[in-house]
């Protein structure tokens, strides 16, 4: 029987099987920020076991609440900066070289396919984008990883969407993964690996595949996967070009962490996104999915670009697209997050922030405060926010606040209208 591409990176990472079910993987890289890895530091300091089990394999980033907003958030990025240097841990990005940790570390050229990678951060399933293994976990997955370099997973159960058809003009990953998620519905890939197939996969730019991925946790997944190939070897060439002749031969060399053709699937799905319309979630779950045109009217007080979703730099140019030579509707506000410092200053360099604030947005650095609502654009009770981010539950982004996912070009549309509007009348 053949493997999938969880079978594989399972088999080659495998440390021990205590139970046919149960997995101890050695880790690649281990991924932590501000909010969830002091908690891990402080209980290892406090059990006696403050080490970490190779320095070069941690990457630690100060990005949720950046710069701190708060005598918290401040200790927070203290026992961070402190934990860094004590362990001599060298990628570790501070205020103003930090950015989104999903956004980030890719960009960095950290995550490769074939690895396994944690987090504690759900959205770490953003990386399966390479080819990877990514998957977020709590307190005690992450304490172990930094110490010895493993984590324990369930035997890989995997799935596949095989995404075909062509992408009308307006419509984008943020609008498929958003249309899966209502056919599988917040539990609908439970322990699963969602692995993205088909053509419409392959035509996608890294930006497209990591927000495909980077949703897969809202349908319940363990992690989202897409093969690596060509495009995936063009993005990582300037961190790869000493280990391979050429990109094909890296092309090529990627093949190994293909699923067989005779891999079983405990699912396949077949998605056919000609038809499709932009969409936008309603209420609060990422299930509730419907056509733009199905809430167009409905008024908005805030605009949010940005986040590991959709703060890349193909997210600011579809925003810019629709928001060039226009002004925010009367009454609302708009903020965008550039979601790295090297996003940044190319969308200065492409007069894209100029654009932004020509238009009336506020511009602000790399962070993921407003998406969970801690910092940067939180919401007051009854206001509405038409987002680019992730998650739309009750409270997500401040109490009593209303979020509705959608698009950039969606959420661009929203802007100038003041109102949930479909992007398509802008790009004809």
């Amino acid at each position: 029987m053949g493997k999938t591409i969880a079978d594989k990176i399972f088999a080659a990472h495998l440390r021990a099987s205590p139970t046919p079910e149960n997995m101890v993987l050695d880790l690649d890289v281990v991924l932590c920020h501000e909010i969830t890895t002091p908690i891990a530091i402080m209980d290892l300091v406090e059990k006696g076991m403050d080490r970490v089990y190779d320095p070069t394999k941690i990457k630690a980033v100060i990005d949720h609440v950046t710069p701190a907003k708060d005598s918290k958030t401040a200790m927070q990025g203290k026992i961070m900066r402190e934990w860094a240097k004590r362990h001599n841990i060298k990628d570790f990005f501070d205020v103003g070289a930090n950015g989104v940790c999903h956004a980030l570390f890719p960009e960095k050229g950290f995550i490769r396919p074939g690895y396994t990678v944690i987090m504690g951060d759900s959205h770490t399933c953003t990386h399966g984008a390479f080819g990877a293994f990514a998957a977020g976990v709590g307190t005690t997955d992450l304490e172990v990883g930094i110490l010895k370099g493993v984590c324990t997973f369930r035997s890989p159960s995997s799935m596949k969407i095989n995404i075909s058809g062509t992408l009308t003009t307006g419509v984008t990953a943020k609008d498929v993964i958003l249309d899966i998620i209502q056919q599988l519905t917040v539990n609908g890939a439970t322990d699963r690996v969602i692995e993205f197939t088909g053509p419409v996969v392959e035509q996608m730019n890294m930006a497209a595949r990591m927000t495909l991925c980077n949703m897969a946790v809202e349908a319940g997944a363990t992690s989202g996967i897409c093969a690596p190939d060509k495009v995936t070897a063009e993005y990582l060439w300037p961190f790869i070009k000493n280990d391979f002749v050429t990109i094909d031969d890296a092309v090529a060399d990627f093949a190994k962490w293909h699923s067989d053709p005779d891999a079983e699937y405990v699912e396949v799905i077949e998605f056919d996104v000609s038809t499709l319309a932009p969409k936008v979630t309603y209420d609060y779950k990422p299930d509730h999915v419907k056509d733009i045109q199905e809430l167009a009217g409905t008024v908005v007080d805030q605009i949010y670009i940005g986040s590991c979703t959709n703060g890349r730099i193909e997210d600011l140019r579809d925003a810019a697209s629709i928001l060039k030579d226009r002004k925010l509707a009367e009454g609302v506000r708009g903020i965008v997050t550039p979601a790295t410092p090297a996003i940044y200053s190319q969308a200065l360099d492409e007069g894209i922030i100029k654009i932004f604030m020509d238009a009336g947005f506020c511009v602000l650095n790399p962070t993921c405060g407003a998406c969970l609502g801690m910092s940067s654009g939180v919401l007051a009770e009854g206001e509405v926010c038409a987002s680019t981010t992730n998650r739309n539950f009750n409270g997500r982004m401040g109490k009593g606040g209303m979020v509705h996912l959608m698009s950039p070009f969606s959420a661009a549309a929203a802007a100038v209208t003041g109102k949930i509007t479909d992007p398509r009348q802008f790009l004809a």
